[in-house]
């Protein structure tokens, strides 16, 4: 693990000169919003989500909010978010358990995390990293892609790409790095259209579709 422990180091300083300080682009004030937008946010924009978000947080405050919900009316309420016959049953229900088990609050593990209706690792790292402070790898879409074409792993398994970057980032960096990696394939390192002309990391990457600089 030597060279990619090293081949990390470089790349973590690249990204905190390109994203110092990267922001989740989902809008909230605590975890519970948190949670309720990573759920809403599978297969839709964080734009759209925000959209959504803005009015529904006013309506729905608390986790007794969402257990409660007509699920007609909630579905209306994010229809435009896509999915959302399962996306506002995923809703309720995770505010039935939150409820049932947890006391109406978010609880604070990946264990705990996990058992929640609509939530899987990535959402259960979003919510630990940003909200509880513990060091997590969120893995998503842009964050596999950049890892592939940097190297670092050779496999779409997000669970292994997330124990493959604990292996050789600095627990510290795991939040920060994580979020960094996925901004920079959100916003240069695309599927189809990648800025390699605009790439910090570009003299770091071995893939060989990267377009001439």
């Amino acid at each position: 693990m030597g060279p990619f422990v090293e081949m990390a180091s470089r790349l973590l300083k690249l990204l905190d000169e390109e994203i110092p300080n990267p922001r989740v682009a989902l809008h909230f004030k605590t975890p519970l919003q948190l949670l309720m937008a990573t759920i809403l946010s599978a297969q839709c924009t964080d734009e759209r989500v925000n959209q959504v978000t803005k009015g529904l947080f006013a309506r729905y405050r608390t986790a007794q909010d969402y257990a409660n919900a007509d699920q007609a009316v909630l579905e209306k309420e994010i229809r435009s978010t896509g999915f959302y016959k399962a996306k506002a049953r995923n809703l309720i229900r995770c505010g039935q358990a939150l409820v049932g088990r947890f006391g109406g609050e978010v609880p604070r593990t990946m264990e705990e995390l996990v058992t929640l209706p609509g939530v899987g690792r990535k959402t259960a790292n979003v919510i630990l990293g940003n909200c509880f402070g513990v060091p997590s790898v969120v893995v998503d879409t842009h964050v596999t892609r950049v890892t592939q074409r940097l190297g670092l792993v050779d496999t779409d398994d997000a669970e292994k790409i997330e124990i493959a970057l604990q292996r050789v980032l600095p627990q510290a960096s795991w939040t920060k790095g994580s979020h960094q990696l996925l901004l920079h394939g959100r916003h240069i390192c695309k599927a189809r259209t990648p800025q390699c002309s605009e790439c910090r990391l570009y003299e770091l990457c071995p893939w060989e579709g990267k377009r001439p600089v």
